[in-house]
């Protein structure tokens, strides 16, 4: 009776082997492998996914040896900040375009004509000339009171009298108050040169807008 029971016992461990071992043969020859180059050119293939295979770029394969999908190899370093520095870049100048676009269609909404947008963009031009305008003004005033100042400090050196500190302290100020006015007179000019210059390409511009957009923005 105890020869039997071994006997039963036998047989039922060999058929939970050999389906176990019925399984694993399924699952390596219709699962999925992992195919790789090493440094020497050679293919490898692997069941598990490996650091070589991770490090070198590999595909996945099905059981009729076909791709079902690639990964490229890991980054080093430098290529991962390289790569970031690229996608920043894209990502900047796809910002700057979505912007750029976000104004076209503002200006379209703005101005319904090529004529309401003319007369705007003269406006500018105006407003910049009147700022040119008024900064020379007081560019020429502030540089007679100090061509006064420098001239009652002469009048004093020439008489052998000493100029007061109070007089030496303003014609300082009033030197930085001249040198002020003449680097904003300086932007203020180069402003209206560019606006003169752009307005040409600004209202080809919104020409070819409306075209593209004949109902508005």
């Amino acid at each position: 009776m105890r020869a039997v029971r071994y006997i039963m016992a036998g047989a039922v461990l060999v058929v939970a082997t050999s389906a176990a071992v019925a399984q694993t043969n399924d699952r390596n020859n219709n699962g999925y492998r992992y195919r790789w180059k090493d440094a020497s050119g050679q293919s490898n293939f692997s069941d598990s996914l490996t650091p070589d295979a991770m490090k070198a770029g590999y595909d996945v394969v099905n059981a009729q040896g076909m791709v079902v999908q690639h990964v490229n190899r890991q980054l080093t370093a430098d290529e991962r900040a390289a790569a970031k520095k690229i996608a920043d870049q894209q990502a900047a100048a796809k910002a700057a375009a979505d912007q750029r676009q976000r104004e076209d269609m503002q200006t379209l909404n703005a101005y319904p004509t090529e004529q309401a947008f003319t007369a705007a963009r003269q406006s500018q031009l105006d407003n910049f000339h009147q700022a040119v305008n008024t900064t020379q003004l007081n560019l020429q005033g502030q540089e007679k009171t100090l061509a006064d100042l420098l001239n009652r400090a002469g009048d004093l050196e020439r008489a052998k009298q000493p100029v007061p500190p109070y007089l030496t302290t303003r014609i300082g100020e009033q030197r930085n108050t001249v040198s002020g006015l003449r680097a904003t007179l300086q932007r203020q000019q180069a402003a209206e040169t560019a606006a003169k210059a752009s307005m040409a390409a600004d209202v080809e511009h919104y020409r070819q807008l409306r075209a593209a957009n004949p109902n508005g923005g």
